[in-house]
């Protein structure tokens, strides 16, 4: 019996099975992001399966990631990238396994922490970055979509200045669920005053990051959690 037959006898299909081993090579190999590995007809000589079979196993990988394919060029070892559990987070509220509400205690945790790391290791570039995002939503005024546009930016920003590449690609995978929420949320500020308290509080984490502040950067994160989605779902 061949190894692709006995992998489909002992559970799973040929496509499993190729995904499995094309990963095992990866790790076997060492590679790394941007590496190149061997190609379909290679992969499908090697496991003893059909090119059609190494091309759908590829496609499922290029989806999740694992691997880059551009036309013309070899495959490479893709990067990780946080809109494939933004895709999955997106799918669970639409079908109702998880809350918004629970996504959203999940982020309010992950961003304190973030703020934390960004006020020790963000560099003078991050410092500068994560301000223009809090000037940027103060100058776009009722253009929500600008608005929301950086208020994404502005998380994601202080995540990456964190040093923490997980933690970025956690915080990047909100942003289906903060395209619609942060113009939801801005929608309750009636008053000019409400916004500007809004705006103040990304100013405050931003000024504290570029201080140095861990404390206080974790401080003004959470007032900023408690002002925006707790009067959010409070309503």
């Amino acid at each position: 019996m061949s190894t692709a037959a006995r992998a489909v006898t002992e559970g799973g299909s040929l496509v499993d099975h190729a995904l499995r081993r094309v990963r095992e090579h990866i790790r076997a190999n060492d590679l790394k992001v941007g590496d190149t590995l061997p190609g379909e007809g290679w992969f499908a000589a090697e496991l003893g399966v059909s090119r059609a079979v190494m091309r759908e196993a590829f496609g499922a990988l290029a989806a999740l990631r694992v691997i880059d394919v551009a036309n013309g060029r070899r495959a490479r070892v893709g990067a990780i990238d946080g809109s494939v559990m933004g895709t999955s987070m997106d799918h669970a509220v639409a079908t109702a396994q998880v809350s918004v509400a629970e996504v959203w205690d999940v982020r309010r945790t992950l961003e304190l922490r973030t703020a934390e790391l960004a006020a020790q290791h963000r560099s003078e570039a991050d410092a500068g970055e994560i301000a223009r995002h809090a000037d940027a939503m103060a100058a776009a005024g009722d253009d929500l979509r600008e608005v929301t546009r950086h208020d994404i930016r502005f998380h994601q920003a202080i995540a990456r200045a964190g040093g923490n590449a997980l933690f970025h690609q956690i915080v990047r995978s909100f942003e289906p669920l903060m395209t619609v929420a942060v113009p939801t949320a801005w929608r309750t500020r009636v008053t000019p005053e409400q916004r500007e308290a809004i705006l103040r509080q990304h100013h405050t984490i931003a000024d504290a990051i570029r201080s140095r502040d861990p404390h206080a950067a974790g401080h003004a994160m959470s007032d900023h959690f408690d002002a925006s989605i707790g009067d959010l779902f409070a309503r």
